[in-house]
């Protein structure tokens, strides 16, 4: 296991093995005329999205190229996501269907990493049922990729490298992003909040913040790059701070932010409610390159259930959030995360989540039903109502939220939003889209020219699924 005492020590290590790794590449392709290319595919959340960027910048410092065919693959690396047992289901699935590419091609290096290698059990599966599988890392030595990768193509021996190296947050690495006006970046890693239903603190961590100077400086980098938006990741962002030296929370670190000179937009992800402070509200209030959204997960609408939940508060406590930043912040959206069918809920809990879903109106909500994560304190609950009963209170949550969803389009018709035209839009020729800074998708008449830019729109018509307008001149 490799410690590194600075950034500089770590970016002069793993040169060195980004060195040979790119010299072995390129002895490849004077051999051969061909490039060797890595086929990477990030699962789950928008952290491991962020994680993914990170793996394939350091793949393009070695002097890998891309494809999206894995036939055509010299690397096969899955970074993967172990919130939900179905995606753990999809990953040996997929991984099982690559015997065959080895067996064709032994030079082939197969990879897993990321949450699911964070696990002892996920593993010894591997071990001992894909022994085709040439890289097994976990999500705490993404940073040591290219170690890792020399280390393979110099023994021809399965490396695994999943220890707990937690404490050390990997400044300075390559990132290729896919897009180019919008940029994922991570402020913190780890969870120290350990909800019953959650497996994110034992394969995350506990939690770590960046220095605030490293993420202000990826910011001015990225704006002067053309980057209009930014979306700031952490398992929890509003606990950002907790053990830095310097003075710094969530609230100072988006009004240090705002004083960065350019034209752009942050938004966030994801707040705990319980560490949801007016502080921080009134920093979103006063920043006006701060979007007017906040996803605030309230997961249940029963204080029972948020309590088997381990969450910290009440829906009391959460009414109270949701009415300050109403009052302090006009046009404020919501969007939230529920979980139908926890351990132990009952029909009248559930109704009591619905109740929520009305009061607070929200935007949009992703919902899941329960799904059991060995080694998490829920999966030892009592879970007797049967998944079919579950989705039929999915389907009534559903239709609820449907519901305010359209009507808060509707309310749009007439009044004007600030948009950053994205790409095409779903409405057909001659519209574009993108996002209000309440989070609104919205398709609006104009040409590529004003690709890139923020845009003034008036709504004309409000969608089930977004809201569609014209682009005006203020």
């Amino acid at each position: 296991m490799t410690i590194y005492q600075s950034k500089e020590d770590y970016q002069n290590t793993q040169q060195a093995y980004i060195d040979e790794v790119k010299s072995r590449n390129e002895r490849h392709f004077e051999m051969t005329g061909q490039q060797r290319l890595a086929f990477l595919h990030s699962y789950g959340c928008q952290q491991n999205v962020a994680d993914g960027e990170k793996l394939a910048g350091q793949l393009a410092e070695m002097g890998f190229g891309f494809t999206q065919n894995k036939e055509d693959a010299d690397l096969i690396l899955f970074n993967t996501c172990a919130v939900r047992e179905h995606a753990e289901d999809r990953v040996f699935g997929n991984v099982g269907a690559l015997k065959h590419l080895k067996r064709a091609n032994p030079e082939l290096i197969i990879g897993l990493c990321g949450c699911m290698t964070q696990q002892e059990r996920v593993v010894e599966r591997i071990q001992r049922s894909y022994p085709f599988v040439d890289l097994i890392f976990g999500t705490h030595a993404l940073h040591r990729l290219p170690e890792l990768i020399r280390r393979q193509m110099e023994s021809g021996k399965r490396v695994v490298e999943t220890g707990d190296t937690a404490d050390y947050i990997g400044e300075g690495l390559p990132v290729r992003r896919d897009e180019r006006l919008k940029a994922w970046i991570s402020i913190m890693y780890g969870c120290d909040n350990y909800c019953t239903y959650c497996i994110v603190p034992y394969v995350r961590g506990r939690e770590r913040s960046r220095e605030s100077g490293y993420i202000l400086d990826e910011i001015r980098d990225l704006v002067a790059q053309g980057y209009r938006e930014f979306t700031l990741l952490g398992q929890n962002v509003n606990s950002y701070g907790k053990g830095l030296k310097e003075e710094m929370d969530f609230a100072g670190l988006l009004r240090a932010i705002q004083e960065i000179q350019g034209d752009f937009r942050v938004r966030f992800m994801t707040s705990h409610p319980r560490d949801a402070t007016p502080k921080l509200i009134d920093a979103i209030r006063d920043c006006g390159k701060v979007a007017r959204h906040i996803h605030l997960p309230v997961q249940s609408g029963s204080d029972a259930i948020l309590e088997a939940m381990n969450r910290g508060y009440t829906v009391g406590d959460y009414r109270k959030i949701i009415d300050y930043a109403r009052e302090q912040i006009p046009g404020v959206t919501f969007t939230s995360d529920i979980i139908v069918g926890f351990p132990g809920e009952t029909y009248g809990d559930f109704q009591k989540t619905l109740d929520l879903v009305k009061q607070v109106g929200y935007m949009a909500l992703f919902t899941f039903i329960y799904s059991k994560r060995s080694g998490t304190r829920a999966a030892e609950m009592d879970d007797p109502i049967p998944y079919g009963e579950k989705s039929k209170w999915m389907r009534e949550l559903l239709a609820v939220q449907e519901s305010i969803g359209r009507g808060l389009n509707a309310s749009m018709v007439g009044s004007r939003a600030r948009v950053l035209a994205e790409g095409a839009g779903k409405t057909g020729g001659g519209y574009l889209t993108g996002r209000t800074d309440s989070n609104i998708v919205c398709d609006f008449v104009a040409d590529e020219s004003n690709l890139g830019q923020f845009v003034t729109v008036e709504i004309d018509k409000g969608e089930n699924w977004a809201v569609t307008g014209h682009i005006v001149h203020p």
